[in-house]
């Protein structure tokens, strides 16, 4: 196994570089998962806070911090368990480094983990199944606001008016993923600026309501509280952890960028705004029932504020989307399909609307996706630690051009294709997990003997990265050894 390029990355605290030119936002974007050559990387890590704080500032993060609350946790627990699973943006921040190594995206990086056929299934589920099935979920969320907005104007919200809303919100958000990354480095810091004034709004709306002192009328103990932590930690962390493609987004960057840089900025825009407005959703359920979170919310909020809170989610919504569509594009490329990025991103909205029609329209299709979207943890957090331990290992050393070779004779073919030691970590991991995993519809042995405590994430993580690890010794070259 040879190393991945000559030299790690020089520690520097930032890069010269320019914004990208006005003529290239305007254009479609001509990379999909091919290599960025050095003469086309500009830009400075602090970019990437506005990308991942626009994704972040939105409808979702609200339900799961009331969702805390409902479960029974008291706020000052149902806070902590937000600073924790937010933390785990960390991971995508290291995960984030590895693409101005490679001048390639994740979905390509991860041939050196799973080798080129192997990582075409790890592709296929992590990378597009996954990502559509959020993308459906997301859309869902912002129709349902709509949908509100457009009945507030008189309009008569029948199947139609549904079917247009849902297809509007949809080429808005697969609009800014076709144009690609130019467009979205330069529309997330006022999009960014627009939903935090609006969540400010929010914000003092919902504080003035705030019971500080909430406490469930029957408080849990023993067991049960550990229970219900520990499943709060792995419904918030899954947001973080879904993003196992950051290196996308950072992969333009030079490749002299300061990893701890990318780190930073990377895990700052995720965690400030993942935490603050989980909070506000936590803050919320102290005072209305968040059952219905945009009902309840609405009942906090003055009447004529009502219609920028419901914009608001809207374009967070779109926002977060534009993300997930773009990486799902690449994905579908790196599963084999030889199409452009900006058709692949089409195929994926185009199914992705599908999808959220069904549910809204014939039946609840998305409230299953979401229950089974509970189990993604445990395979979403094996392969995060598979990612991370690579990076480690390797020393962020990654050459974009030998990851781009798909023949036989590449250094990332291993055996016919296949790097086993990434396919037993991610398996070992996603199966030590499951005997941990407590939902509503699927309980471990090991989450049962323990009395219903949910170990899946930690687990996962611990299994997959110690396994891969251990696989990969002696295949990797020490630090300098080229």
């Amino acid at each position: 196994m040879v190393s991945t390029t000559p030299d790690p990355n020089p520690d520097v605290d930032d890069c010269p570089g320019a914004p990208p030119s006005p003529d290239r936002t305007a254009r479609v974007e001509a990379h999909g998962i091919d290599h960025i050559p050095d003469s086309e990387r500009r830009g400075r890590p602090r970019e990437l806070f506005s990308v991942w704080a626009a994704a972040n500032v939105n409808y979702l993060s609200l339900v799961v911090g009331g969702a805390l609350v409902l479960l029974g946790l008291s706020l000052w627990q149902a806070l902590a368990v937000i600073v924790v699973g937010n933390a785990f943006w960390l991971l995508t921040g290291v995960l984030a480094v590895s693409g101005p190594a490679a001048g390639t995206p994740s979905e390509v990086i991860t041939r050196a983990m799973y080798g080129i056929r192997g990582n075409r299934v790890n592709n296929a589920v992590v990378g597009w199944l996954i990502s559509v099935c959020y993308f459906a979920l997301n859309l869902a969320a912002a129709a349902t606001a709509a949908f509100s907005l457009v009945g507030r104007t008189g309009i008569p919200v029948n199947t139609g008016v549904k079917t247009a809303v849902v297809i509007v919100i949809a080429a808005l958000t697969l609009t800014i993923s076709v144009y690609g990354h130019a467009l979205i480095m330069k529309l997330y810091l006022p999009i960014t600026l627009a939903l935090t004034a609006a969540f400010l709004g929010v914000a003092v709306a919902v504080v003035r309501h705030t019971d500080f002192s909430y406490v469930p009328d029957q408080p849990l103990t023993g067991t049960d509280r550990w229970a219900v932590v520990l499943a709060g930690v792995s419904l918030v962390a899954s947001g973080p952890l879904s993003y196992t493609t950051s290196a996308d987004f950072s992969r333009y960057l030079p490749r002299t960028t300061s990893a701890r840089a990318i780190v930073g900025w990377t895990a700052l825009g995720g965690f400030l705004p993942g935490t603050v407005v989980c909070s506000l959703g936590a803050f919320a359920a102290t005072a209305v029932d968040m059952t219905d979170p945009q009902s309840a919310l609405e009942k906090l909020l003055p009447g004529w504020f009502d219609p920028v809170f419901l914009l608001a989610l809207i374009l967070g919504t779109i926002a977060i989307n534009a993300l997930t569509a773009y990486s799902a594009g690449l994905a579908l490329q790196a599963v084999g399909i030889r199409v452009r990025r900006s058709l692949s991103v089409l195929v994926d909205g185009a199914v992705s609307v599908s999808l959220t029609l069904y549910a809204l329209l014939v039946s609840n299709f998305l409230d299953t996706v979401n229950n089974v979207l509970q189990l993604t943890v445990a395979l979403l957090g094996p392969s995060t630690a598979v990612y991370a331990t690579d990076i480690l290992l390797r020393r962020n050393r990654y050459d974009g051009r030998a990851l781009m070779d798909e023949t036989p004779g590449s250094p990332f073919w291993y055996a016919g294709g296949v790097n086993r030691a990434g396919a037993v970590a991610l398996l070992g991991g996603t199966a030590a997990a499951a005997l941990c995993v407590d939902t509503l519809y699927c309980t471990g042995p090991i989450a049962t003997a323990l009395g219903g405590v949910d170990l899946a994430l930690p687990v996962g993580l611990v299994v997959a990265s110690a396994l891969y690890a251990v696989l990969m010794r002696g295949s990797v070259p020490p630090a300098g050894v080229r």
